[in-house]
């Protein structure tokens, strides 16, 4: 009989664990659609304001050399290290370091973009994807993006 309380015990923790992890992955999908669609408005109103795309650079993972990519877009922050694509996309525009990136460049791939940038932090050093996003509209074609 004991054996039989232990593995419900087990099955109904098994379950809940899988609950937890599907409405975690659903919420995850959920705001990475989100974070999309304010990507894709951000590119399409810095186009209609008529806000200058620029050809990005990336930094390597040591934080030392830029190196060209083929991507031209808007700088999110003063590091340069994120930015939207004028093809409507996210980067994380750090790459690994090495003579093959210096000469051939370097190419960063999309990565889904976050509602809040920097989360989990320093304090102060998170802000919403939105607000930055805002920010960079309103500072327009400015050499420092926010």
């Amino acid at each position: 009989m004991e054996d039989d309380g232990r593995l419900d015990w087990r099955a109904q923790q098994q379950a809940a664990v899988r609950a937890h992890a599907a409405a975690a992955e659903a919420r995850l999908a959920a705001e990475r659609a989100e974070a999309a669609q304010l990507v894709t408005a951000f590119t399409a109103e810095a186009t209609r304001r008529g806000l200058r795309p620029v050809r990005l650079t990336a930094t390597g993972y040591d934080g030392r050399g830029r190196y060209r990519t083929p991507l031209t877009g808007w700088y999110l922050d003063r590091a340069r290290t994120r930015a939207v694509g004028t093809d409507g996309r996210f980067y994380l525009l750090t790459v690994p370091a090495g003579l093959r990136a210096r000469l051939f460049g370097a190419e960063p791939s999309p990565s889904p973009a976050p509602l809040v940038i920097g989360e989990g932090g320093r304090d102060g050093d998170s802000i919403p994807l939105r607000a930055l996003l805002d920010r960079r509209l309103a500072a327009g074609d400015t050499d420092s993006p926010v």
